[in-house]
């Protein structure tokens, strides 16, 4: 298997045998991609339900470039609907509690917004959901992200940004 220029595993037809022959249970995988020597037919006899629990897709013509790829991936978020659809600003102004958090919601949304972020905002607030309902611990903060008081808000980190008078624009170059 190789990496390709979009950070994907891409499998060869030798990579799925050995997954096979481990006992990897590849019905679990809901993504592979696979390069142009897979037989799909023939692979399709060791899944269950090929056409519904695996997307086969084959990795992006070599004239794509990097900044299309994630255009194209950013467009298709793998998130509960409820998700989707959340007015993620109104969500997140209505968690301020002052005037002060207030203005620096405000002004940091208009910054996610003209970088059209709002997408990325509403999978943060998913992944958050769901690692708080597994109870899963993550780190308090890292980096310029601890920046931006709405991931604050968010629960993405708990450095709260505003009290330490931290620049968004740090976060948001």
């Amino acid at each position: 298997m190789i990496q390709n220029k979009f950070s994907e595993l891409v499998f060869a037809e030798e990579d799925i045998a050995d997954l096979i022959m481990q006992g990897r249970n590849i019905n679990s995988l809901s993504h592979l991609v696979v390069d142009n020597s897979v037989d799909l037919e023939r692979l399709a006899m060791y899944v269950e339900r090929p056409d519904s629990l695996l997307t086969w897709t084959f990795p992006y013509n070599a004239e794509t470039s990097v900044p299309e790829f994630h255009l194209e991936q950013q467009s298709n978020w793998h998130m509960p609907d409820e998700y989707k659809t959340l007015d993620i600003a109104v969500y997140i102004l209505g968690l301020c509690n002052s005037e002060a958090e207030l203005q620096r919601c405000g002004q940091e949304l208009l910054l996610y917004q003209e970088r059209d972020l709002f997408d990325l905002l509403r999978y943060l607030k998913y992944l958050v959901d769901v690692m708080t309902s597994n109870r899963v611990i993550w780190g308090v903060g890292r980096g310029s992200s601890v920046a931006s008081y709405v991931l604050y808000k968010l629960g993405v980190h708990r450095i709260d940004s505003l009290y330490y008078n931290l620049d968004p624009n740090e976060f948001l170059r």
